[in-house]
């Protein structure tokens, strides 16, 4: 979908040049991340590609178009932008913002007025919201305002310049998390710069991480970049925390659970009491046709003959196949159980992981 062959570009006549060289290919629904140290040229590449900054050589293809030969509005007007002041217009409502670039390109109004309606649905804005101005919204509203009028004409192509940088953690968070959704269902092809490796890790399907004069240092999947940095730099650029950023990639479904000390609620008490020290838990779940009803210890059981004359504690938090090992790593440290519970819809008992078991993951 984009390609950049050679491409550089020098401010002035002396010093050296913001990018040189650079080459990249990136495919269509891919979210690709530049990040780099400040002033590695990430954001000069990504504006190089709508033409807000003219490359000095090389070239720059955009679904099998040369962008130099493009007029460059008609170039902007055809590829999404989202910016971390987001840039809305402070006059003009919210659905008149999001109308913008559709009336541009001549859409009549009632192809407009169903394309707000579209997105006031994807980014699950509130419908009330269209008839205020972007000063009566939250930060966290006005950057999703932002997506919505970048994707108003559907364009195959976005690029986002640190988009969710300008919002407090828990809004990013879930900025990002509605990305995430957004980028399951519309498949855009997208580049997305960010200082912030979190991130990139979290949303990238691939990282460009570049070096002073936009050289790239190394262009993998974030999985690839943790487990097997290219050298030094990237290394330090990533972190001292590699092993855990993997978890955060790895779902529990992709790695084999342990079945854990269970016990249906018909068994004796010293049944149970056997599988509790087996396990070497000090408890045992309680499961009855497939679904968790909670845990036992041998001080509940005291006293009883079966296991469902006592009542199950609850567990205070539970994984699912789809929670990241991550997620899983913080349910062990909080849990009074120390180990992760792996359920799936209506509370279906899958099993549990140990620290561990999630510890052969990091250093695998």
């Amino acid at each position: 979908m984009i390609s950049l062959q050679h491409v550089s570009k020098r401010f002035g006549s002396d010093g050296a040049p913001a990018v040189a060289d650079l080459s990249m290919e990136i495919e269509e629904g891919e979210t690709v991340v530049l990040v780099g140290p400040s002033g590695c040229g990430k954001t000069t590449t990504m504006k190089m590609i709508n033409r807000l900054i003219e490359p000095t050589s090389g070239s720059i293809v955009v679904n099998g178009t040369d962008v130099l030969r493009q007029d460059p509005v008609q170039l902007r007007r055809g590829i999404g932008y989202v910016i971390q002041s987001i840039g809305l217009l402070p006059h003009r409502t919210i659905a008149e913002n999001m109308a913008t670039v559709p009336r541009l390109v001549g859409w009549d109004d009632a192809r407009i007025h169903k394309r707000v309606e579209e997105l006031t649905a994807i980014l699950e804005l509130d419908q009330e919201l269209l008839h205020r101005y972007p000063g009566e919204l939250s930060g966290g509203q006005r950057q999703r305002v932002g997506v919505a009028r970048a994707l108003a004409v559907d364009p195959p192509v976005m690029l986002m310049d640190e988009p969710f940088g300008a919002v407090d953690p828990i809004v990013r968070g879930r900025l990002q998390e509605q990305f995430l959704d957004i980028q399951e269902r519309l498949k855009k092809t997208v580049v997305f710069v960010t200082h912030d490796i979190d991130e990139a890790i979290k949303i990238a399907d691939r990282i460009a991480i570049l070096n002073k004069g936009g050289v790239i240092e190394q262009y993998a999947p974030p999985e690839e970049i943790l487990r097997d940095p290219a050298n030094d730099f990237v290394e330090r650029f990533v972190g001292s925390e590699r092993g855990l950023k993997r978890l955060a990639l790895i779902k529990v479904s992709e790695i084999e659970v342990e079945e854990g000390p269970v016990v249906g609620p018909s068994a004796s008490v010293e049944e149970a009491i056997r599988t509790i020290e087996k396990h070497d838990l000090g408890w045992a779940s309680v499961v009855e046709d497939g679904e968790l009803l909670g845990w036992v210890d041998g001080a509940v059981l005291e006293g009883r003959r079966e296991v469902g004359e006592a009542t199950p504690r609850r567990f205070s938090a539970y994984v699912t196949a789809d929670s990241s090992l991550r997620q899983a790593l913080d349910s062990i440290v909080t849990s009074r159980t120390q180990v992760a519970v792996v359920v799936s819809e209506g509370q279906r008992y899958l099993g549990i992981l140990t620290l561990e078991r999630i510890s052969r993951e990091i250093v695998s």
